[in-house]
């Protein structure tokens, strides 16, 4: 496999420094790049930089991922319209190990010469003092040279400190070290770190003192995703769509893959799956046959979901959204399992009832609007009428009149019964 010619396809390739093809055609090659700890998970706009480092491994090279232990304690300026709040150092280091831990879920760090490896520059920086720092770096690049990167310019406008703006310096020695102490030949970013990255590689040139070692370095760059109509890629209302299962849940994070649009899919598929050329022009293909059945968007999220959560992950994500949103039916919530209730209900509205209320209750009116103490619906009067419009659903059976009796329904899992109003849902826990 060929690493460039795999990003150019999948239109992962957005600027790289001259000789950066030949080097990598010439020998494996050490590539890196830096993730920053501003939070204790990485989210999906890391993830096409991620699989940089992925495909760079699976074309034989060897991928380090650098965590920023120290240059987290600074903050990252490129193209942010202000200062960073700065973290303390626990919560740093909290945020160092949730990164190192999902990296590792991506990466091979046990199949020989080109395994994996993360290194964190807190571990060079902490000896290095002020005065030796200016002088091992600071002297070599030029304010005006600084000055000059865009991701710096655009901050002169509202001002800058003089923490932010050493930044670019920073990374740039990240890169002379691990150039000096690991053969580290290409830093790889997103494109918004062209700036910081071609400082790395002017500082090498400028310490190693000729013409020849300029091309000893190099820089490569992906772009940045966006959606068809412009919007920043990666968000959703609640926020990010992080990989940390606990901050995004594998259900809502299939959802936000399943949902994505027709236009979006095709660049989508390219850059965050594994999927072979081949396989993903077939799926277009397909999609483009029956565009209803939506299988672009079905195969992104099961690949994406699969690699970052698990396969059972994904069942249960699909089951989810049969249950809330497809045709699933009472044969379908007879087939999830007690432990799996929780996970596909979490995030609809719940009301938990005694076993007493349960078995007190005459009819359906009555546990809807009394025994769940008005949660589900408030009266008895507004029960009765959404019954006999034929909107309420129990365990997906239409409810055939108010007083149809509590024991002609399910207890699933000898516990729960699915309201369905509407299109709306509602689970009540007997406990």
């Amino acid at each position: 496999m060929n690493f460039i010619e795999e990003l150019r396809w999948r239109g992962m390739l957005h600027d790289m420094m001259p000789g950066t093809e030949e080097q990598l055609n010439k020998e494996m090659t050490a590539g890196y790049i830096g993730f920053d700890p501003t939070a204790s998970s990485l989210h999906i706009g890391n993830l096409a930089t991620i699989m940089l480092l992925v495909h760079f491994q699976r074309a034989g090279h060897k991928p380090f991922a650098l965590v920023g232990g120290a240059t987290g304690m600074i903050g990252d300026p490129s193209f942010k319209a202000a200062e960073r709040q700065f973290l303390n150092e626990e919560t740093l280091r909290i945020n160092q190990e949730g990164i190192k831990g999902q990296l590792e879920k991506f990466l091979d760090f046990d199949c020989g010469d080109n395994s994996a490896q993360i290194v964190n520059n807190y571990d060079w920086f902490k000896g290095i003092g002020f005065l030796q720092f200016l002088r091992e770096a600071g002297k070599f690049i030029s304010v005006n040279y600084m000055m000059s990167k865009d991701s710096v310019r655009k901050r002169l406008e509202t001002g800058i400190s003089f923490t932010e703006f050493s930044y670019q310096l920073l990374q740039g020695y990240d890169f002379y070290h691990l150039y000096k102490h690991h053969n580290m030949r290409l830093q790889m970013g997103g494109s918004d770190q062209w700036g910081n990255i071609t400082t790395g590689t002017e500082l090498i040139r400028r310490k190693e003192g000729d013409e020849e070692d300029f091309y000893k370095a190099f820089a490569l760059t992906t772009p940045l995703i966006t959606k068809s109509d412009g919007t920043k890629f990666g968000k959703s209302e609640g926020g990010n769509i992080w990989l940390d299962p606990t901050r995004t849940t594998p259900y809502q994070f299939y959802q936000f893959w399943i949902n994505q649009s027709d236009e979006d899919c095709h660049r989508l598929l390219r850059v965050f799956t594994l999927l072979s050329k081949e396989q993903i022009e077939d799926l277009e293909r397909q999609h483009a046959e029956a565009p209803h059945l939506r299988i672009m968007q079905k195969a992104l999220a099961q690949d994406v979901t699969t690699r970052i959560h698990s396969a059972r992950d994904y069942d249960l994500a699909v089951k989810a959204s049969e249950v809330l949103y497809g045709k699933a039916t009472l044969d379908t919530l007879r087939s999830i399992a007690a432990d799996e209730f929780e996970t596909i209900f979490e995030g609809v509205p719940q009301t938990e009832i005694s076993r007493e209320d349960w078995n007190s209750c005459p009819n359906i009116t009555e546990l809807l609007a009394t025994a769940t103490r008005g949660e589900v619906y408030a009266s008895k009067g507004e029960t009765r009428r959404a019954i006999q419009q034929n909107a309420v659903s129990i365990n997906k059976v239409k409810v055939s009149g108010p007083e149809q009796p509590l024991s002609e329904f399910d207890l699933l899992q000898d516990r729960f019964i699915l309201v369905s109003k509407g299109k709306k849902n509602h689970l009540v826990k007997v406990s």
